[in-house]
């Protein structure tokens, strides 16, 4: 296969910005939890001391591969998801951080491959797997889930008001002719079984992103790497997160209000809060016009920054 990271080209969305935010200190100690192709990783580098360290995770061998050409000592790659963040830092003697960026969802050479099968747009194996080394492809699980299954799937990680038709074309399909094997097979089908679609929206759209959702795990991973993140930022540290959807954005956003607050006992309403404040918003950044218009990939991009406050740190 050709090496994505030279044949594709990323470019990272709010790059400045979320850089500006999670940079505390110059020699503190960073994580990374969605490497890509490490725009955003290379310039927080840009900007750090010599003793600074700064830790990234992927689940892509193709971006641990990238990660691994850096060639910059400060840099510890590791072949994960961000959810098993903690244990991994405290492996390499790191209970502490100072700053957490996660840029999530899907990169540009992920999406441009057809061989990885994450778009519409080309003729590939319908695969999706951010790691495709291991775990279930999304073909494997169109040939062996029942309708309802499919199309709560669809559903609830799409938003596709259309759910239940796909499934049950994606069914008679699959008794038809056999279990579907390609993208634009799935493409054409969704295309037939979508009545009507926003103006300028594949009818696909929405299915593939449930299906990749699906595939990785991405929303239970996105939940427990922020709790991650929470438990390993230090006093002062930040929490930058870039989201590219609805799904994601609630659950940046729900946590870090939630965290946000102190708990108190309603029954004792004048009592010390039960649970302290953890995080305090610093803002919510969206892409300028002139980045939008450069990649339009950012159209949808929403970054939230929060601090890691002193209060009930163990």
């Amino acid at each position: 296969m050709t090496d994505s990271s030279s044949a594709f080209i990323h470019r990272s969305v709010l790059l400045d910005e979320t850089v500006e935010a999670v940079l505390t200190r110059p020699d503190g100690i960073y994580l990374d939890g969605t490497f890509g192709r490490g725009g955003h990783s290379r310039a927080l580098l840009a900007r750090l001391g010599p003793q600074a360290r700064l830790v990234a995770f992927d689940k892509d061998p193709e971006a641990i591969a990238a990660a691994q050409a850096v060639g910059d000592a400060r840099l510890t790659i590791c072949h994960a998801s961000f959810a098993d963040a903690a244990a991994h830092l405290a492996a390499l003697g790191l209970p502490r951080v100072d700053g957490v960026m996660l840029d999530l969802g899907v990169s540009s050479p992920q999406i441009d491959d057809p061989a990885r099968g994450f778009s519409f747009r080309f003729d590939g194996p319908l695969d999706m797997r951010m790691d495709p080394t291991r775990g279930e492809t999304a073909a494997d699980f169109l040939a062996r889930a029942d309708e309802r299954q499919i199309a709560q799937v669809i559903r609830d990680y799409g938003e596709e008001r259309f759910a239940v038709g796909i499934a049950k074309a994606v069914v008679a399909r699959r008794q038809a002719e056999g279990p579907l094997q390609r993208t634009s097979e799935l493409a054409q089908l969704v295309a037939r079984a979508v009545r009507t679609r926003e103006p300028g929206q594949d009818p696909a759209t929405r299915t593939f992103q449930a299906l990749r959702i699906h595939v990785n795990a991405e929303l239970a991973d996105l939940e427990q790497g922020l709790s991650a993140a929470l438990a390993v930022l230090a006093p002062g540290g930040h929490l930058a997160v870039i989201s590219f959807h609805s799904l994601e954005d609630r659950i940046v956003k729900a946590f870090m209000a939630h965290e946000s607050r102190e708990e108190v006992d309603r029954r004792a309403p004048f009592a010390p809060p039960t649970r302290d404040l953890r995080l305090k918003l610093l803002g919510r950044i969206k892409p300028s016009a002139a980045e939008v218009s450069a990649n339009p990939r950012a159209r949808s991009a929403v970054l939230r920054v929060a601090e890691r406050t002193g209060a009930g740190v163990v």
